[in-house]
């Protein structure tokens, strides 16, 4: 009986037409463990009958998953997928697109219990989400969102998919108290209690009902195992072969393990406790399997994963992590020497690197026998796939082993390659003197030897340090002399790494320099299909293009990086990039564009401390030239994460942004002493949009001994009493907040008056105000009102016109419909969502409809 489930099978319905049609579709049907999920999609499938191609995958509870587990389970029932096991992790996922292409048949595919993936999964699911909308396949992946947490790598997988017009959600409530009396009629037992105890959730309130009603068990565990003592013996040594074979029970290995007779399993079925399977057996619920897990004896648990193990080793080609599994459980080391680095290796060719370090993780808990030429490379391959997957404590405890253990073998490459692996590792942990020693020890062990890529990269590795410490001629030394040593060895990848060094230091002190030589460091990356370094020279042009204002640059780097990093799933430099993107946003005054991308990257957990900088620097600018409150929780905050890094790269945007903030709160002194505190910095880098803005809040605080030299023009120009040039200089580059605050600087009253005009235009309230105080000081006429008193007294600082486009949001009106009531172009109208947005400090209407009925602006 499936209670309480008819809108959400409808919408199921509905959205398979969709994809029918040609808009496909990607469903995450969440919901509490035992909610009936399964149940849901699985009387959907039941109803279709054979009217559109169905097939079912699911995840596994395995302490390392399977890479692509449901993907593999698919793959026969699509059909066309044979080489599926053979192919790489980016051919796999465009065949699985093909087969929900606008060529293929409506296609129905389920993704069970996502909650469970890999990493290679969650990207599969990324990659559909982002493509899959013109194809004719509906994906519906079910997940409990109780066992989803902040920082559970399927909730950024939700975030980063938020916006895609291809992905829907639905969310599984529990049954209502009419639906659990329903479900108890003819029991005995107490309905209202029942719902009570339960929560409604249907597997708890079935679980109870199906153990007799004796009494009331006091958690699900109770009543499966209740039921399960029901069984015959045989009955119960099948359940516990189950049990310990996993999620779902093939006939033919339940067979191998126990010699299972028919009414052995049988029994199970008639319980409820198994239910029968296309190709064998599961149980209704993973509680019930891990209940039932939970009872049996350590030493008949060892031995019964001894039997799957062997069972799984007789068949065919058999899953090297399920093997690894069942070798660890069953204590057998040797075994999980052999699989488990085989599952590693797997893994990381499907990109599930998280799942790769765990494997890597498995076998050196087994490890110790070995000898140190065998144990010593286990340590570096589970260092990189730690360093893949930002757990770089662990990568740097890994490397130091795998040093000692080279030292002792006497193998020089081997221990300079592992000293600059630890150079670079705490560089990421922000212990930048420690960098530089490993980086130093690295070469004073390889340089004796004969010259090969290890010193090549150890050359790079000591340019990257320099050109993140801003110093040009140390960086060029040491990335000329890679690239030398790279070219004669034919590293392309050392060789792109180098010159990418070299010419970003370059740019980053002069923005005039060629820029084809980092383009040239693409060019390489991009032809040898070296996706990291490709991506970090995109991540390296379009940062050094908005560092120096070069608009049209900036625009088409952050574009076509953003691009290349979203094909290719390569999130961290397409998260750092977008960063970037936003403060770009931010010049160009788009501030309703930068906010919501700043805020998204800020609610992102995956966001690295380098990328989640700039995205509060451009909140924290945002809010300070509103007005807004809660400015400095943002700025307090990226200064937290940019004085660790001691770069001046990171403290520059932050200490401008923050001599910013106090500036237009009317605190000229603590504006000045924020630009002081890396002016001397800022000097000896010589970069000459941060060490001018730095000098211009210190021009503007009356604290600045004298004008330097090499800076931008637009600060030259305000610094030496040219505003309107000045201001000039800003609009050509598309920078009009810039502009109008060089206006502000002018005594000329039309200029002020032009200033006036476009802040109050761009929501610039403190700005607006100095501009107004001028104005008025000099007894100038038609000044705008600004503000109303409404305005100022509203407790989130709305204005009438807000609060009127809140109301109706309230309503579930859309832009369209909100600009034809106040006769308001739906451009307006979305800047003044975006402003309630801000002031509301949410991320999405619904959201800000919420906080507004929490701080009592609408009626509850």
């Amino acid at each position: 009986m499936v209670l309480e489930r008819a809108p959400f099978l409808a919408e199921l319905t509905r959205l398979l037409g969709e994809a029918a049609a040609g808009q496909g579709r990607l469903v995450f049907v969440g919901g509490e463990a035992g909610v009936g999920k399964t149940t849901l999609v699985g009387t959907f499938c039941r109803d279709l009958g054979e009217r559109v191609r169905v097939a079912i995958g699911a995840c596994d509870p395995l302490s390392t998953p399977r890479p692509l587990g449901p993907l593999l389970d698919v793959a026969g029932a699509l059909g066309g997928l044979e080489a599926l096991g053979d192919s790489s992790r980016d051919g796999a996922f465009r065949m699985l697109l093909a087969k929900l292409g606008a060529d293929a048949p409506p296609t129905l595919v389920v993704f069970e219990d996502v909650h469970w993936a890999d990493e290679a999964t969650l990207d599969l699911l990324r990659f559909l989400g982002r493509r899959m909308g013109s194809g004719r396949g509906l994906l519906i992946a079910t997940y409990r969102d109780d066992e989803v947490g902040t920082t559970h790598p399927l909730r950024t997988l939700l975030g980063d998919l938020a916006t895609s017009a291809a992905v829907r959600r639905l969310a599984l409530p529990p049954l209502s108290m009419g639906a659990a009396a329903q479900l108890a009629q003819g029991s005995g037992l107490d309905a209202a209690l029942l719902h009570r105890q339960t929560g409604g959730n249907p597997f708890f309130i079935t679980e109870i009902l199906a153990a007799g009603g004796e009494a009331m068990p006091a958690t699900v565990r109770d009543a499966v195992l209740a039921r399960a003592a029901r069984l015959s013996p045989a009955s119960r040594a099948v359940l516990e072969a189950a049990s310990v074979i996993g999620a779902r029970v093939e006939a033919r290995l339940l067979s191998d393990v126990v010699g299972a007779e028919l009414g052995a399993v049988e029994g199970c079925l008639e319980s409820g406790v198994l239910l029968a399977q296309p190709e064998g057996f599961a149980f209704r619920h993973e509680l019930g399997r891990q209940a039932v897990l939970g009872v049996i004896p350590p030493h008949r648990r060892r031995v019964l994963h001894a039997l799957v193990l062997d069972a799984l080793r007789r068949e065919p080609a058999p899953d090297p992590a399920r093997l690894a599994h069942h070798a660890e459980e069953a204590g057998d080391g040797a075994a999980v020497l052999d699989y488990a680095p085989q599952a590693a290796r797997r893994a990381a060719q499907l990109k599930a690197h998280r799942e790769a370090a765990g494997q890597y993780a498995r076998a050196l808990r087994f490890a110790g026998t070995f000898d140190p030429d065998r144990r010593a490379p286990l340590l570096e391959a589970y260092a990189y796939e730690c360093y893949l997957t930002d757990q770089l404590g662990e990568a740097a405890k890994a490397r130091e082993q795998a040093l000692e253990l080279w030292r002792a073998l006497g193998e020089a490459q081997k221990e300079g390659e592992n000293l600059r692996w630890l150079s670079r590792l705490h560089w990421f942990l922000g212990r930048n003197a420690e960098a530089e020693r490993y980086a130093r020890d690295a070469l004073a062990v390889l340089e004796p030897h004969p010259p090969g890529t290890q010193l090549a990269m150890a050359y790079s590795n000591l340019s990257q340090l320099r050109m993140l410490a801003a110093d040009v001629p140390g960086a060029v030394f040491w990335g000329e002399r890679a690239a030398a040593l790279a070219r004669q060895l034919g590293d392309t990848a050392t060789l792109s790494h180098a010159l990418n060094n070299v010419h970003t230091a370059r740019l980053e002190a002069t923005p005039s320099e060629d820029w084809a030589g980092l383009e040239e460091s693409l060019r390489l990356a991009l032809a040898s299909n070296l996706e990291e370094h490709a991506a970090r020279a995109w991540t390296n042009l379009a940062s050094l293009a908005v560092k120096h204002w070069q608009v049209d640059r900036a625009r088409g780097y952050l574009e076509d990086g953003i691009a290349y990093a979203t094909d290719h799933d390569l999130d961290a430099w397409r998260l750092y990039m977008q960063g970037w993107q936003a403060l770009w946003l931010v010049y160009q005054a788009r501030w309703n564009e930068a906010g919501e991308l700043a805020q998204a990257l800020t609610h992102n957990p995956r966001v690295s401390p380098v990328s989640r900088i700039q995205a509060l620097v451009a909140l924290g600018r945002i809010r300070a030239r509103r007005g807004d409150p809660e400015v400095w929780s943002l700025l307090d905050e990226a200064l937290s994460l940019a004085e660790p890094t001691g770069e001046f790269q990171r403290l520059g945007i932050v200490r401008t942004a923050r001599a910013e903030a106090f500036w237009l709160a009317g605190d000229p002194e603590r504006a000045a002493g924020e630009a002081a505190s890396v002016y001397d910095l800022a000097l000896s880098k010589g970069q000459p949009w941060l060490l001018g803005e730095l000098a211009y809040w210190r021009w503007r605080a009356g604290a600045l001994p004298s004008l330097p030299t090499g800076i931008a023009q637009p600060f030259a120009l305000q610094m030496a009493g040219r505003p309107l040039e000045a201001a000039r200089a800003w609009r050509a580059l598309n920078a009009p907040y810039e502009a109008a605050r060089a206006l502000t600087e002018s005594d000329d009253e039309p200029a002020l008056k032009e200033a006036l005009v476009e802040v109050e235009r761009l929501g610039a309230r403190p700005l607006a105000q100095r501009v107004t105080r001028r104005l008025r000081e000099r007894g100038a006429t038609g000044i705008p009102r600004g503000p109303r008193p409404a305005t100022r007294t509203h407790p989130a600082g709305l204005t009438s016109r807000e609060v009127e486009v809140l109301n109706l949001l309230a309503g579930g009106q859309r832009d369209k419909q909100i600009a034809r009531q106040l006769n308001l172009s739906e451009k307006t109208v979305g800047h003044h969502v975006s402003a309630i947005l801000a002031k509301l400090d949410r991320k999405s209407r619904a959201e800000a409809v919420l906080e507004a009925r929490r701080q009592g602006i609408l009626p509850t």
